[in-house]
């Protein structure tokens, strides 16, 4: 059975929006794991640095990072979209390309390691 893991920070992360955007975030979420070579459109991009790959889905003013898991998706951060361009902004990254500026960030990477270690 097909299943979307959250870890316990995008969990937190979820927990604190009202109810109301927790459900139409996860009605624009529409991932299967089957799907992720396959992703499309300007919804979906590719974070990609040093071998590691995750996936990002726009949903609303949210962006959600997500990955592979042996039960179906892992979802490791929901971040809202202006928390990430401050981080591009504080970081001098450029903002046209905004998947491939985020993967070379090395602060990007330590949000999703701390949320590994928080399963």
């Amino acid at each position: 059975m097909f299943q979307v893991v959250f870890n316990k920070i995008s969990a937190a992360e979820m927990a604190a929006m009202p109810k109301e955007l927790q459900l139409e975030l996860l009605c624009e979420f529409q991932v299967m794991p089957q799907d992720l070579d396959k992703l499309e459109g300007e919804s979906f991009g590719r974070v990609r640095r040093d071998g590691r790959q995750l996936y990002r889905c726009r949903a609303k003013d949210y962006r959600i990072y997500f990955g592979p898991h042996v039960e179906g998706i892992e979802v490791h951060r929901v971040l809202h979209k202006n928390t990430i361009r401050d981080f591009l902004f504080r970081s001098n990254l450029p903002m046209a390309e905004e998947d491939e500026a985020l993967g070379r960030a090395g602060g990007f990477w330590e949000l999703i390691h701390e949320a590994q270690g928080q399963r």
